[in-house]
């Protein structure tokens, strides 16, 4: 009976297998009719197998292959746009990484000349600081002299006003 209703229903398998399936069917409704005996001689109580209750078991098997197919055919889609999005990815992957080879060509080349243009301000910057320092000692000789001369000013400013008061008794004398 399973051969007649299955022979026509598609499985995808190879033939072999195929014929499997329909013994295994007849087997299970073998074993359900020998525990309906065994249920029987047990408790007393008839319960019987019939053609209906075999076919309604084909169609039930039908229904679950049919969602279960139409699940890993699902997950096979998935799959299939998942590799498919891996090789892009790939694929990009790719030309990132020559661009990166580009790129890093070129950080190459603007690091050394930012070594180039560090270098040339450092010895700038040394050669600004030999001025500075240069410069600085001129400045303190400079400011040496200016403390000198405050010191002989004050001095001679103090001689001043010493002599003011005979210098106004002079001026006086010849009025």
């Amino acid at each position: 009976v399973a051969q007649h209703f299955l022979v026509s229903y598609h499985i995808e398998c190879t033939d072999e297998v195929k014929q499997s399936v329909v013994n295994t069917m007849g087997t299970f409704q073998d074993i359900v009719a020998e525990k309906c005996v065994e249920y029987f001689e047990r408790y007393r109580r008839r319960t019987f197998v019939t053609p209906k209750s075999y076919l309604s078991f084909i169609g039930g098997y039908k229904a679950i292959y049919k969602e279960k197919f139409a699940d890993v055919g699902s997950l096979s889609e998935r799959m299939r746009t998942g590799l498919a999005k891996l090789m892009e990815a790939e694929v990009s992957v790719n030309q990132l990484s020559k661009e990166l080879v580009m790129k890093e060509k070129d950080l190459a080349v603007a690091s050394k000349k930012a070594d180039e243009v560090l270098l040339e301000v450092t010895m700038k910057a040394q050669a600004a600081e030999k001025v500075k320092m240069q410069v600085q000692k001129v400045k303190d000789k400079a400011q040496a002299i200016v403390d000198d001369i405050a010191i002989d000013k004050a001095a001679a400013e103090e001689k001043l006003e010493a002599a003011r008061p005979a210098l106004e008794e002079a001026k006086a004398a010849l009025q």
